[in-house]
């Protein structure tokens, strides 16, 4: 027979205390649905039963928090500042809409002159002129 030293077990046999998968696992934080009551894990970002939002993270900070409406750390409100920034961007945008119009309408009355005889090229002109006044 050949013995084993005590702390040398065979190759098959795992040895406990080693993480070998055999523990029990660790216990999980949870926390209640506001909505369905289900226990989700901490970390979770949606119930997954009823798909409600648990975390909520601020537009403008990116602080994370359990709820919605302000932020808890800077005090922005969440659907005043979404509105003030697409209210800027749809700004934006009507800019960059209005040149690329007078562009593509300069383009299109150089291309027609030797049908139109310069005509709308000339009252674009003029227009454009009056406008900035």
């Amino acid at each position: 027979m050949s013995e084993r030293p005590p702390g040398n077990p065979a190759k098959g046999s795992p040895e406990p205390g080693l993480g070998h998968g055999l523990e029990a696992p660790a216990a999980r934080a949870t926390i209640p649905c506001p909505k369905c009551g289900t226990a989700v894990r901490d970390i979770a970002r949606f119930c997954t039963r009823c798909h409600a939002t648990l975390r909520y993270q601020c537009p403008s900070c990116a602080h994370e928090q359990r709820h919605g409406g302000t932020c808890e750390k800077c005090g922005v409100d969440f659907l005043k500042y979404i509105a003030s920034v697409l209210a800027a961007k749809k700004a934006e945008a009507d800019v960059i809409h209005e040149r690329l119009e007078r562009r593509s309408t300069l383009l299109k009355n150089v291309l027609t002159v030797p049908f139109t005889l310069g005509i709308p090229l000339i009252r674009s002109f003029f227009i454009s002129r009056d406008s900035k006044k």
